[in-house]
């Protein structure tokens, strides 16, 4: 698979240097973003998130030091790796630049190849830095026995039912899935999306599981068997949790009938689901009304059924499988991604090409955000 394209912000008031060090970095495959001043720099960083940030000291108007202090004033920018640049081998400089939590300075004499060599080491010794972070989580979550998303699809007789998943860049994210069984009568299908990046929207996920998996098994024991009910329960608990309350997350939730064949449906705040009918050979979508969890006190939730037949096949999807970058910008399409899906569907072997289509090498080096898919066929 083709390397990730490594992202520099340049900031020098001297447009030579700019120059110089924009064209070396591209040909050694860097994205440069540029700009002549703390002001253009700042602006930039409202718009795109660099891997690393490479500034001058010495700059008109507002110099190097108090733009690495608004860097670091900013939760969303102060974890970038930021390195000065400098023609002024002061030891003091030096040493206020690094007690900023620099993470090194470059002499604007070195040459521009050892530049390139140091910027590739900083951002590799940060990523198996990162790497070794991850690797120890997860070694604490599988300790703890947890888990957002389960090992397996459950075995239903009358259905098959495969799910797909992938964090992105491989951190642990916000997507969550579930199946909840009883017996050979009921099977409840979740999968939700917590808002944010990473590690918190991971963290939180867990929580959100907890409180839908209690939830609905509360719901089924007091005989409480609708989708929109049980969601808005959960929406009610989830409104008056003080940390919850606060974390926007969707969620999709279908109950399966295993003998009649019909799924209940309810979203919060979800992407339409996709509803393929082999009777007709038709492909349609089918939208919640509901609020993401945790915004009102009432989330406004209703229930549709479907009565599945021989052929029919259900997509329920995370807004990761919509996103993509384009021009250095985050869009967002689901037209796009439901034309790409429809022609797939209604096959024998239609989880497999909606997967090489969405999950392949080509599209994983792509994704932006989690992406989780679940696939419902009626045998």
């Amino acid at each position: 698979m083709p390397q990730v394209q490594k992202k520099i912000l340049l900031v020098d008031d001297d447009r030579f240097v700019l120059l110089l060090f924009n064209r070396a970095l591209i040909e050694e495959g860097f994205q440069c973003l540029t700009a002549h001043s703390v002001e253009q720099a700042l602006e930039i960083l409202n718009e795109e998130l660099p891997d690393i940030i490479l500034s001058d000291y010495q700059m008109p108007d507002m110099d190097g030091f108090e733009f690495r202090s608004r860097i670091l004033e900013d939760k969303r920018l102060k974890n970038i790796p930021f390195v000065f640049l400098t023609a002024y081998t002061d030891r003091n400089m030096i040493q206020r630049g690094l007690d900023m939590q620099a993470v090194d300075y470059i002499d604007k004499e070195t040459p521009v190849p050892l530049v390139v060599s140091k910027l590739n080491n900083i951002l590799q010794a940060i990523r198996k830095e990162h790497e070794k972070s991850i690797h120890e989580i997860r070694v604490a979550a599988e300790a703890l026995n947890l888990s957002s998303v389960p090992s397996e699809s459950p075995k239903i007789a009358g259905f098959g039912i495969n799910f797909l998943y992938k964090s992105f860049e491989d951190y642990p994210g916000g997507d969550f899935i579930d199946f909840i069984r009883f017996d050979d009568q009921y099977t409840f299908v979740v999968l939700g999306d917590v808002m944010g990046k990473k590690w918190g929207a991971w963290f939180f996920s867990f929580n959100f599981l907890s409180y839908i998996r209690s939830a609905i098994r509360l719901c089924v024991f007091d005989g409480d068997l609708s989708t929109a009910s049980i969601l808005q329960k959960i929406n009610r608990v989830i409104f008056m949790d003080p940390v919850l309350g606060d974390v926007l997350s969707t969620l999709s939730l279908l109950m399966i009938e295993h003998k009649s064949g019909k799924v209940h449906y309810s979203g919060a705040g979800d992407l339409p689901l996709i509803v393929y009918t082999a009777s007709d050979k038709s492909c349609r979508r089918m939208e919640s009304s509901g609020l993401l969890l945790g915004v009102m006190v009432d989330g406004l939730y209703n229930e549709d059924v479907i009565t599945l037949s021989k052929g029919d096949q259900l997509v329920l999807i995370s807004d990761g499988m919509i996103d993509f970058e384009h021009g250095g910008e985050k869009k967002s399409d689901y037209d796009l991604f439901f034309n790409l899906v429809k022609p797939k569907l209604g096959k024998s072997n239609s989880f497999e090409l909606v997967k090489n289509v969405t999950f392949s090498a080509e599209k994983s080096k792509e994704l932006i955000d989690d992406c989780s898919l679940i696939f419902i066929q009626k045998n």
